[in-house]
């Protein structure tokens, strides 16, 4: 059956949005007054969350799991896009950091005043970010959210961002402390492996969705005839194919040779076989096309 989680999806994002204003207006005021660059460009990924959270309001707005006349497979592709456009938004952070950090080098190291007091503040925006990652991906798994695992898994991103600069705010912290100026290199070094962290949190958000969009394959075939074969009066079945994402939503087409000369018969193996692969792999679609006892097809799919 059929599940329609977009009201908790909201109320999900609506929450994790109003944290991750929070954050990054706190990161920008404490980047601004260190004039700390990778603060600054972590301050930039934080901008990113809140524009996902945004995002996904409005993906979910339109991705309904019940078909209508205009979309009669269901909206659900809309939360795919939306998860895409959370991997486009990791891409430009991902530049912007690399960019900011060459530029650094270029132009040479700025003094920056760092204190105790701002690195307790980075403290409890390290807290916050670290409840929204898991919170979100503690109630993406619990609805089979696409889009809420997306941005868990971006949010998760920032916060080994945020550990990441916090630790090179304390190195150069200290560096004042011990009158070591080579440490305040720290700033611009970190901003390289931040970029890379901002870039793999993307690329597995583009992997996770990605099939879907394009129709790859949702369960091999030979789980499908498998599970047919296992009905009584089907002698065989052929040209199966599926798409979807298993646990969400699942499409099946194959043909079936059934033991039988007469529509009502075929018909009711056929609706057997329905009830048996919903059983399995529910929610799920199936469309059969029944062929007679003498049709011969040893084709497992396409």
């Amino acid at each position: 059956m059929l599940k329609d989680n977009r009201k908790t999806v909201n109320r999900v994002l609506v929450i994790t949005l109003v944290l991750n204003i929070i954050v990054m207006v706190i990161k920008g005021v404490v980047g601004i007054l260190t004039g700390s660059l990778s603060l600054q460009a972590d301050a930039l990924h934080s901008v990113t969350d809140g524009a996902n959270n945004i995002l996904g309001l409005v993906a979910t707005r339109f991705s309904s799991p019940y078909p209508d006349r205009d979309h009669p497979y269901g909206h659900q592709k809309f939360e795919a896009v939306g998860a895409l456009g959370i991997a486009a938004f990791l891409g430009i952070a991902c530049f912007e950091i690399l960019q900011g950090a060459i530029e650094r080098i270029l132009q040479g190291l700025t003094d920056m005043e760092i204190g105790a007091t701002k690195l307790w503040i980075l403290l409890i925006v390290l807290g916050i970010n670290i409840f929204v990652a898991f919170y979100e991906r503690s109630e993406g798994k619990r609805v089979g959210s696409p889009i809420l695992l997306a941005d868990a898994k971006h949010t998760m991103g920032d916060v080994w961002v945020t550990i990441t600069v916090l630790l090179g705010l304390v190195g150069i912290w200290q560096s004042q402390v011990w009158n070591l100026p080579q440490l305040q290199w720290l700033d611009v070094v970190l901003a390289f492996p931040v970029a890379l962290l901002v870039f793999k949190s993307g690329w597995d958000v583009l992997t996770a969705n990605l099939p879907w969009l394009v129709d790859e394959m949702a369960i091999a075939p030979e789980a499908i005839h498998r599970v047919v074969m296992e009905e009584s009066g089907v002698m065989n079945c052929h040209d199966i194919a599926s798409r979807g994402l298993l646990g969400r939503q699942v499409f099946i087409e194959m043909h079936l040779i059934v033991d039988a000369t007469d529509v009502k018969t075929a018909h009711q193996i056929t609706e057997a076989v329905e009830a048996r692969l919903k059983a399995r792999f529910d929610p799920v679609r199936v469309l059969i096309h029944v062929e007679p006892p003498d049709y011969q097809s040893e084709r497992i799919t396409f």
